[in-house]
């Protein structure tokens, strides 16, 4: 008889269709656990809804919840295709401190040498961000922002202790702003960068000490 605990699930969370994409179509091998993907539409509205009403159903009180999909940086010198492996995830309702990120850092410049990573606080907005409201944010200390990491964290350890992570591909830079003609060029890219990196959203899971109830 096996007597072992069966292994904790893991919920990947995206906003936007071709983010679920990316992830449906990139590598599913190497999982340590039984791993859900879901599609929360755009904002934090629609984030907090999704991930608090799968959550407060039948998942396992212990499933590790990961935001993912594609951000703003806010920092001069950052590239479409650049990632960000949050410390925290913050929004005017709080602020949600990552697991992990070490070892997702680890991982990520595993799987594609070469690719810039950075690593800091990841702030919330309900809207797309431009021009003086990006250095504005900057000035708080935040790399990076997105609409649905922070309160897709914020509704997932609101229903339980649980550990908790958020990767974003750049895809709208200071210096290359979605508005400009190099979008296509740099949305491109980002979809190939969030198609590859699910095997270490994978090994952050197996690595996982998660408490057994």
């Amino acid at each position: 008889m096996n007597d072992q605990p069966a292994p904790a699930p893991l919920l990947i969370a995206c906003a936007l269709g071709i983010e679920h994409l990316a992830l449906r179509t990139g590598d599913r091998g190497g999982a340590g656990g039984p791993v859900t993907f879901v599609r929360t539409g755009m904002g934090p509205r629609a984030a907090e809804r999704s991930v608090t009403r799968l959550l407060a159903g039948p998942a396992p009180a212990d499933t590790a919840v990961l935001a993912t999909g594609f951000c703003a940086g806010l920092a001069p010198g950052m590239h479409p295709g650049d990632l960000v492996v949050a410390e925290e995830t913050r929004d005017p309702r709080g602020t949600v401190p990552c697991v992990g990120t070490e070892l997702l850092v680890k991982e990520l410049v595993r799987l594609l040498p070469g690719r810039t990573v950075h690593t800091g606080p990841l702030t919330g907005s309900d809207h797309v961000v431009r021009g003086p409201e990006r250095s504005a944010l900057l000035a708080t200390g935040a790399i990076a922002v997105d609409m649905e990491s922070a309160a897709t964290l914020l509704a997932a350890v609101r229903t339980g202790e649980r550990p908790v992570a958020a990767v974003r591909v750049v895809v709208d830079a200071p210096e290359h702003e979605l508005v400009r003609i190099g979008t296509v060029r740099g949305g491109i890219s980002a979809f190939r960068v969030l198609r590859s990196i699910l095997p270490a959203f994978f090994e952050w899971h197996r690595s996982l000490l998660l408490p057994r109830r």
